[in-house]
């Protein structure tokens, strides 16, 4: 590969390029199939050469597997509670 090649192939990473701040704010879209073509290829240029956003990923997948398991009526009410809390705190409320 010549450096001709090699200075486009940078440009186009460049361009390509998220922040990981960028990127966890897309992690819910994602996860939930809402972000469009080119937001979906930044995002997994950026999982591409990022493994903690993979991990972060990785973990709110595995969260949300979890709590999808979760049957309400069996969960005690502070337990209860102090998810609805989490979940209220992630979302601004």
């Amino acid at each position: 590969m010549g450096l001709r090649a090699e200075y486009r192939g940078w440009r186009q990473r460049r361009r390509l390029a998220i922040t990981c701040r960028d990127a966890v704010e897309l992690m819910t879209d994602y996860l939930e199939g809402a972000l469009t073509g080119k937001e979906r290829e930044r995002f997994e240029q950026h999982l591409h050469w990022c493994p903690p956003c993979v991990r972060i990923l990785d973990q709110m997948r595995t969260t949300s597997e979890v709590v999808a398991r979760l049957d309400p009526d069996e969960l005690d009410p502070a337990t209860r509670d102090e998810l609805i809390a989490l979940y209220r705190a992630s979302r601004g409320a």
